[in-house]
């Protein structure tokens, strides 16, 4: 399975467009973007697995440092603070990574 599968080419080639340079990731434009926020939860759970890379049902910090480059394999690394507002912005309960869950409310907030 792919990226694309889940996603318009386009609209992911245009959400990264709009953060292509460092430190102007902004989470909630690219789930716009791309057609995230549009998608409901079972199917963001299937993208959480995509993006999951190591399969251990959470993102870490590493993880989301590589989260442009899980949906194309060229795009840049989020800088070290466009990480850490990332985590921030979606790890509720304070452990130091995200699951599907807060994964899914980040999304859709």
């Amino acid at each position: 399975m792919s990226i694309t599968d889940m996603l318009s080419a386009d609209d992911i080639a245009a959400a990264l467009q709009e953060c292509q340079d460092p430190d102007t990731f902004e989470p909630q434009k690219f789930f716009q973007t791309s057609g995230l926020s549009k998608m409901s939860a079972s199917q963001l759970k299937d993208v959480f697995r995509f993006i999951d890379n190591d399969q251990s049902g959470y993102l870490d910090g590493e993880e989301l440092r590589y989260f442009l480059q899980r949906f194309q394999s060229d795009a840049r690394e989020l800088t070290e603070s466009e990480t850490k507002s990332l985590m921030e912005a979606a790890d509720n309960d304070g452990d130091g990574k995200i699951g599907a869950d807060e994964f899914q409310e980040m999304v859709h907030s």
